[in-house]
């Protein structure tokens, strides 16, 4: 039990390195590493490490299919209704309504901003949700215009 959690804190620790990698601009090893992580992880890895790891690995990537791609798995890794998860749902929608702006498609734009809404109840009155309520009130903005 004690070698797992050392395991854990350990990839922890990596994913936090590799995006202090991709925000200082190191896109490419960011990538790099995060796809290791991804590999490591598997598919019935920890389903927070997973979303945050699609998450950001949506962020890493130049093509915006990529990272509807990427996107689309943090969502997945996001499902069903486990507490440590349900919070990043309003957020990987926004995420989703960002990316199809993106790729010129407003109709399924739309969508996702609506899922993003009924879910923003999960929210906190805290910084992380008033960023996602921020974002999610943006890309309203955005899609209201012709």
């Amino acid at each position: 039990m004690e070698q797992r959690e050392s395991s854990q804190e350990s990839r922890v620790t990596r994913i936090g390195q590799a995006v202090i990698l991709l925000h200082g601009g190191d896109r490419e090893e960011a990538r790099h590493r995060m796809g290791a992580l991804w590999a490591e992880l598997g598919d019935t890895g920890d389903p927070v490490q997973r979303c945050t790891l699609a998450h950001y690995l949506a962020d890493a990537q130049d093509d915006p299919g990529d990272e509807l791609a990427w996107d689309l798995r943090a969502l997945s890794a996001a499902g069903g209704d486990a507490p440590e998860v349900v919070a990043f749902h309003p957020a990987f929608h926004a995420d989703l309504a960002a990316d199809y702006v993106k790729l010129d498609r407003p109709e399924a734009a739309r969508l996702h901003l609506e899922r993003a809404r009924a879910c923003a109840h999960v929210l906190g009155d805290d910084g992380y949700g008033d960023a996602v309520r921020a974002a999610i009130a943006r890309l309203a903005r955005r899609l209201s215009r012709p």
